[in-house]
This record gives C-alpha cells, sequence and structure tokens, in this order.
C-alpha cells in the first residue's frame, strides 16, 4: 500500500555517524514523518522528528519485531552485522520494505575469501589474492 505525503516513519538500523546523516534526510523528505533509528546514538536522541529505540542492530528479531508494530514504510540498514545476520531476508518475509542486500549478498562484504572466489569464479577483474587457512 502506498503512503501519502508526510505519513511514513522509517526505520534507519544503526548508531554511527554515517546512519545519523541518512536519518537526518531521510527526516528532511516530505514523505517522512518521523525517523526511528535503532539503536540510534547521542546526536540522533537530539534531532527532531527522530527517536532512538532500545533494540540493538544485530537484534534481527527485535528489529523486525518494532518495524511491524510501528508500520514502517522503509527499514533502511547501515551497518554489515545485521545484514550478514539476514535483517534484509527477515523484513522481506514480514513484507517490509528493506533497503539492504539480502544475507547472500551482505557474505560479498563480510568475507574477503568468499568475495574474491566469487571474483575469480566469474572472471572479474580484481587484485591478485590467495586464501590462507590458520598457520600457513
Amino acid at each position: 500500500a502506498a503512503v501519502a505525503m508526510a505519513d511514513a516513519e522509517v526505520l534507519v538500523v544503526g548508531s554511527g555517524g554515517r546512519e545519523h546523516a541518512i536519518a537526518c534526510k531521510l527526516r528532511d523528505s516530505p514523505k517522512v514523518r518521523h525517523v526511528f533509528c535503532a539503536p540510534g546514538n547521542g546526536g540522533t536522541s537530539q534531532e527532531a522528528g527522530m527517536s532512538n529505540v532500545a533494540v540493538g542492530d544485530s537484534d534481527v528479531d527485535g528489529l523486525v519485531k518494532f518495524a511491524k508494530q510501528k508500520s514502517v514504510a522503509l527499514v533502511f540498514v547501515g551497518p554489515e552485522a545485521p545484514l550478514c545476520a539476514g535483517l534484509a531476508d527477515a523484513c522481506a518475509t514480514a513484507g517490509i520494505p528493506c533497503f539492504g542486500p539480502t544475507k547472500a549478498a551482505a557474505e560479498l562484504e563480510a568475507s574477503k575469501t568468499f568475495s574474491k572466489d566469487f571474483f575469480a569464479k566469474y572472471n572479474l577483474p580484481t587484485a591478485a589474492y590467495k586464501n590462507f587457512k590458520a598457520g600457513e
């Protein structure tokens, strides 16, 4: 269902400066009424039209539950950890729009070994590399 102008509530996941800046830009949209930040930071707690939520950024179940309770129009995920934990996948399953890659796609960022092997498998340009196990 389309969200009417100035009626959208958005959830920004993360606690860094990047997430703070993104939350401010989302809040400034005429389509957004309020931005929730989970967990947010000291700066986001002081912003008008924004509030921090006491849910950790890696608490996938808690974030989805909160997003459903508030009927947020969008979940924006900043940090890598919740993406690698499957937050975007869980949002999709719950029918919540989410800006962030799936767990499988996030693996490209999370694991350099996975990334380099992926690049080699599909003949994508990358710097030379070798994978080592502990003790090698």
